[in-house]
């Protein structure tokens, strides 16, 4: 006898579960009596019942399409013809009350196809099989299962009029680990998810998930809701636990009044198809008049509207101008997608006042995509003040906090509660997102091997950094290195730049490298420009009276270095790009996102890569690229938009792709570490103390009569001679516009409280503008040079891979400091602190190990001392741990250590639950027969939970 459950026990189990849930079991030997039963249930379902002739209709209507027109037809209605010749309209699962339908669950049902095959469960809505099961014993790898499905894709699904192709849902289990997937073929095994509970814990075991998944209104909501139909790719998608539960929050929140809110899941998740799946919600719901959702910036525009339309073909009318989106607001379109910039100019200009009066009272929900960027400032308060009814909600991967807020608002304070998280750390446990493997190359040293401190103020470090010399230094690093790390350019990397004089030096060097032979990597380009850039030869100089303007270089203006670099793109692709115009601008740079995102595509031509884009700040938010694994930096991030720069590289795509790999030609690693700390806690605080609305009114009057008593008006301004005078009137004036920001963030705030009028402000501010390129003010010169003392070979600094340990690892080393002298470190140690305690209670790897990990910190770490590192530390703190636990676990069950050691070997090689028969050997006393089975389950329960607490996920 087996000492684990077989794979008919598990079938068993879980039927007994199912019929306990509501399913009718029904025996169903072949397709002849699925199709009848079929005729049954279709006939209960819409209340008649259906002749021979009338059902072979039926059975021809439905045999028609891929597994996509399926779906289709699944959700739809046929227009029957009966005997009598009287219409009538089969519906095959009521989608809009999804309890209200049959439900069944069979097994073993046999296939003939290429070969004879048996299904192991199938769960029967009105008749047709739309959730199908396979199991596999314990201990066998669960791919097993989805590669059987494969398997019956290819050989017997569409056989025998192809009703196993209506399945809608796949879920594939070993008893112990349960997933589920849409009937999508294409699809990688990544592309398989647990359920879990709203709080992001997964329910992996078999018979929690068919509670938690399979009970009839779930699954039948998830078929109906939250299926969504991919029209470009034409594959059916459904969404993930944590993408339910903000559709659902949001649902409900509209449902129940109109409070504001905002979604945290983390950049790379899947936020467009989140975000498109609650617009289609809502606008189902009869009290949304419209649904408006809104990107930032005009290159987001197109992309979003072109992937909602992918999710449902016309569904969404992208807006190309303002007078288009007017018309949109002022029309029947339900679901509109614009900018935030068009939105603005919409509610602000007086011609479309009359166009808008309409929707200005209309049940208006808002979706703000990045939320972090889009809504912060003026428009905000145009919005709330133009729509009365007016409800937002913001969608972000880098919420706004205390830490990372520039000026004094949270995204909280904007959207006023956070209705769902999913945090960085909770997708990387998931697979949901790819880790990150981060390099730290470049220290800055003198040709002695000294280091240089880059804070020390004295020195030119930005003069380094663009310095020709070590530009050329990078470029021949990634030339050397971007095979490796693009697995011989299967997939695209950008370089993004800290400015567009650095871009254009990057660019040529790449360019003048290729002329000479030196690499053959297709590097393209794109940045914004001034429309009325310096021109570096208004100098003031006298100039050569004998110059023709027209001999002059035609790139002065970096809109012409452009155009050359486009020029450059057009030989290289036989296109023809100009960014002559906006128009032609976002041409090209659409047909740049379409040649990276192309890559993603089965028909792809090596001769259309891209292999390394070139950038300042674009595509750096926003743009999602499966074939983009690799990120170069040579420019400062930190917080929010470090995040979402490294983002760029973590979409998840088959096997190769195994992590996104960025690499830092600056040491980021702080930068890194603080961004990492702040997006994994899930408690991070939300709130800024700031002073009330009156206390900063009274400083602004404050500081309006000190203005006054340098410059009484703008145009005493004029009056100032000496550098010390204007120098007092730019820093007077410099902190009344910091007072100004800081007010216009109130709600409450009135022009008219300010004991400045508004033009005045303005006059004073033009003022300023010309007054302060002449003027010295308290900044520090750009330093001394020390081009003539670094040394220029890059060096790798630091390596990190981003999973549960580094993270681990990281909050831990924050608290240092618990004992300083200084009350604000203390300060800072005690908050770093409290949210190491907050992750380990967030994070599902860590929670089996939190007792431990906070008996390290609080009694052990303090006892660090000398050259002991935290990391050795742990690490001895931990095997005395596992140690202890193997013993007293051999103890108390009677297990020889060794033998038992051995059957922890041999799982971990394995990675199967040891068999009956060993464990018995292990044990000290040989168990009867009668107690033989509890005392093994017990053995090995206890095995994996010590595996699972000591060996497992620490990275």
């Amino acid at each position: 006898m087996a000492g684990y459950q077989s794979e008919a026990q598990l079938e068993e189990g879980l039927v007994k579960r199912l019929i306990g849930l509501g399913y009718a079991p029904v025996t169903l030997p072949d397709m002849a009596a699925m199709r009848e039963n079929l005729r049954l249930q279709l006939g209960k379902h819409n209340g008649v019942t259906l002749s021979d002739s009338e059902f072979a209709k039926v059975i021809n209507h439905l045999d028609k399409g891929n597994v996509f027109d399926k779906a289709k037809t699944l959700r739809g209605r046929m227009q029957l013809t009966r005997d009598d010749g009287t219409p009538l309209y089969l519906r095959f699962m009521n989608t809009q009350e999804w309890c209200q339908n049959e439900y069944q669950v069979t097994t073993q049902v046999t296939v003939t196809g290429h070969h004879k095959t048996r299904f192991d469960v199938t769960l029967l809505v009105n008749g047709l099989p739309l959730v199908q099961i396979e199991l596999k014993r314990r201990g066998m790898e669960l791919k097993e299962a989805f590669n059987q499905i494969n398997r019956y894709q290819r050989h017997s699904y569409w056989a025998e009029n192809g009703l196993f192709q209506y399945v809608q849902i796949f879920v594939i289990s070993n008893g112990v680990n349960t997933k589920y997937y849409a009937n999508n073929r294409k699809q990688d095994f990544k592309q398989t998810f647990f359920w879990a509970e709203e709080d992001n814990t997964l329910i992996t075991q078999l018979d929690a998930f068919a509670d938690a998944f399979l009970e009839k209104c779930h699954v039948s909501k998830m078929i109906s809701k939250y299926i969504v139909l991919h029209e470009s790719h034409k594959i059916l998608m459904v969404l993930r636990p944590y993408q339910y539960y903000a559709v659902e929050a949001i649902d409900a929140r509209v449902k129940a009044g109109r409070k504001n809110g905002y979604i945290w899941h983390t950049t790379g998740s899947g936020k467009t198809l989140t975000s498109f799946k609650a617009a289609q919600v809502l606008i189902e719901n009869p009290k949304v008049d419209k649904v408006v959702f809104v990107v930032d910036r005009a290159d987001l525009d197109y992309q979003t509207t072109k992937e909602f339309n992918h999710f449902s073909d016309g569904s969404v009318d992208g807006t190309d101008n303002t007078k288009a989106l007017v018309g949109q607001l002022g029309g029947d379109t339900k679901l509109i997608v614009t900018t935030i910039q068009k939105l603005n100019t919409a509610i602000t200009r007086d011609r479309y006042e009359g166009v808008l009066e309409g929707v200005k009272d209309q049940r208006v929900v808002f979706i703000f995509d990045e939320c972090h960027r889009s809504q912060f400032g003026e428009t905000h308060k145009r919005i709330v003040s133009f729509f009365s009814k007016a409800q937002m909600f913001g969608f972000t991967g880098t919420p706004i906090f205390a830490d990372n807020a520039v000026g004094k608002q949270t995204t909280k304070d904007l959207f006023t509660q956070c209705l769902h998280k999913y945090v960085i750390t909770d997708a990387i446990a998931d697979d949901n997102v790819l880790k990150f493997s981060i390099e730290y190359w470049g220290k800055l040293k003198r040709k002695d091997g000294s280091l240089i401190d880059e804070d020390v103020p004295s020195i030119n470090v930005k003069e380094f950094y663009d310095s020709p010399e070590r530009i050329e230094g990078v470029v021949d690093w990634i030339i050397q290195n971007h095979d490796r790390k693009t697995h011989n350019k299967q997939f695209s990397a950008m370089l993004c730049v800290s400015s567009v004089d650095a871009l254009i030096e990057y660019y040529e060097a790449f360019k003048r490298k290729r002329d000479a032979g030196e690499h053959h990597l297709r590097v393209a380009t794109i940045f914004t420009y001034g429309p009325n850039e310096a021109d570096p030869d208004a100098d003031g100089l006298i100039g050569d009276p004998d110059l023709n303007v027209a001999d002059l270089p035609v790139d002065v203006h970096k809109r012409d270095r452009l155009e050359s670099f486009v020029a450059d793109y057009n030989a290289m692709y036989q296109t023809s790009e100009t960014v002559k115009d906006s128009k032609g601008f976002y041409t090209y740079y659409n047909h740049l996102s379409k040649r990276l995102k192309d890559r993603d595509t089965e028909a792809a031509l090596d001769k259309d890569r891209l292999d390394i884009l070139l950038v300042v700040n674009m595509f750096l938010t926003g743009f999602d690229a499966k074939k983009l694994n690799t990120l170069y930096v040579d420019k400062n991030l930190k917080y929010h938009g470090l995040i979402q720069a490294f983002s760029r590289t973590n979409r998840i795509l088959g096997q190769v792709k195994s992590q996104g790999n960025v690499v830092c030609f600056r040491n980021l690693k702080p930068a890194t570490d603080d961004a990492i700390t702040l997006f994994s806690n899930k408690e991070a605080i939300e709130e800024i103390l700031i002073a009330p609305y009156e206390d900063y009114l009274t400083q602004f009057n404050e500081a309006v009569e000190l203005l006054r008593s340098v410059a009484p008006d703008p145009e005493s301004v004029n009056e100032l001679k000496s550098e010390d005078d204007k120098l007092a009137f730019v820093k007077a004036f410099r902190n009344l516009m910091r007072l100004k920001n800081v007010l216009r963030s109130f709600t409450e705030y009135d022009e008219g409280d300010l004991v400045l009028s508004a033009q005045e402000f303005e006059d004073y501010s033009s003022k300023y503008q010309d007054i302060g390129d002449a003027v010295k003010t308290d900044k520090p010169d750009d330093g001394a040079s020390i081009l003539n003392e670094v040394d220029f070979e890059l060096e790798l600094i630091h390596r990190d891979e981003i999973n549960v340990a580094y993270i681990l690892a990281l909050l831990s080393e924050a608290l240092a400091g618990e004992d300083s002298l200084d009350p604000k470190i203390r300060d800072a140690s005690k908050a770093k602190k409290k949210s190491v305690f907050d992750l380990l209670g967030s994070e599902r790897q860590l929670r089996s190990k939190r007792e431990l990990i906070e008996k390290f910190i609080e009694q052990y770490m303090p006892t660090v001392t000398g050259e002991t590192t935290i990391e050795s530390a742990f690490d001895a703190f931990w095997n005395a741990e596992r140690s202890k636990a193997t013993v007293e676990l051999c103890e108390v069950e009677g297990l020889k250590p060794d033998a038992f050691a051995a059957l922890i070997e041999e799982y971990h090689f394995s990675g199967k639950v040891p068999l009956q028969r060993n464990v018995v050997e292990a044990l000290e006393k040989k168990p009867t027969i009668l107690e033989r089975k509890s005392a093994v389950s017990r053995v090995i329960d206890k095995l994996l939970k010590l595996v699972s607490t000591f060996d497992e996920g620490l990275g």
